[in-house]
């Protein structure tokens, strides 16, 4: 098992520092600000007991995952040996830029250094560095110890050998990594959700269907099938023929339609008023945080189930 650095220990960090330590790495976490460190170790053994409880440590105690976190005082000592480095500061590119020099600087010539950015372009922050090589972005959705999915991608100077080291080191901790090609605005989930996102807010600024109307269709339809396959499988499966009869069929629908699509509705505009009321009156805003532990409840319940059924058909 290699060792792994965890630079900037809020949410994400701490998250990450679940999935590696699960995974049977050692794990060093830093942060500039040590009052974020604080707290982490009890978070994480918090989380870890949910996780226990669902049988998603792999077979190991809590006691033992956690053993594996250290919290450390200075970033060289959490980049000694590292084979990997997670680094989850915030969205600011200036920001980046400097951690990066830092830590290109102080780990190893065979260290990856990813970042978990869910909108700045490797190649924003890593075009100075003598070891731009092997820096990339590994962007989770959170929390990445309960949603396998995880997107790698390269700046243009990212070497392949970065690419299917850091490829193989997320299958080896039970990620699902998607490796772009090459790196581009949003990169693939966040415009995945972007386009959903966008034509649900036409729907309801355009007064056609309620917020729980839209949501109703997505949690009690179309997500029903996306927690275990996607769009084109999905396709593939709806036509007798497979994906080529399911075009032939049905792209006339969505050709017809797509040029409505096309004007964007300011989501901070005028229909927020009405999304916010729809959802505060389902949901006061006061109950958001119980609702939030529900919510990854229910995601640990659905990640058990998923890795069972898994293991029953040999996937």
């Amino acid at each position: 098992m290699a060792n792994v650095a965890i630079v900037g220990s809020g949410f994400i960090g701490r998250a990450w520092a679940i999935s590696f330590a699960r995974a049977g790495h050692d794990v060093r976490m830093w942060d500039q600000l040590p009052a974020a460190t604080g707290g982490a170790r009890d978070y994480v053994e918090g989380v870890l007991g949910d996780l226990a409880a669902n049988d998603l440590l792999r077979g190991q105690s809590v006691d033992t995952v956690l053993g594996r976190i250290t919290i450390v005082g200075e970033l060289a000592e959490a980049l000694a040996d590292a084979a990997h480095v997670q680094e989850n500061t915030p969205e600011n590119l200036d920001v980046k830029r400097e951690v990066f020099s830092l830590i290109d600087r102080l780990a190893g010539p065979q260290t990856v250094i990813a970042s978990s950015t869910s909108a700045l372009l490797p190649s924003k922050f890593t075009d100075h560095l003598q070891g731009r090589h092997r820096c990339l972005v590994v962007h989770p959705i959170n929390p990445p110890y309960l949603i396998p999915a995880a997107e790698v991608v390269p700046a243009p100077w990212t070497s392949a050998e970065t690419l299917e080291k850091t490829r193989a080191f997320l299958i080896d901790a039970g990620h699902a990594p998607l490796v772009m090609k090459r790196e581009l605005d949003g990169f693939i989930m966040n415009r995945l959700q972007g386009a959903l996102l966008e034509e649900a807010f036409r729907l309801v600024a355009d007064g056609y269907a309620s917020v729980e109307d839209v949501d109703i269709g997505i949690r009690d339809g179309l997500a029903l099938r996306w927690s275990f396959m996607g769009p084109f499988e999905t396709i593939d499966l709806n036509a007798p023929g497979g994906v080529r009869d399911y075009v032939d069929r049905y792209q006339g629908i969505y050709s017809n339609i797509f040029p409505q699509m096309l004007r964007r509705v300011d989501w901070a505009g005028e229909v927020m008023a009405t999304v916010e009321a729809e959802r505060s009156k389902r949901l006061p805003r006061e109950n958001l945080g119980d609702r939030q532990a529900w919510r990854d409840r229910r995601l640990m319940a659905l990640a058990a189930h998923k890795k069972k059924s898994d293991q029953e058909f040999g996937q």
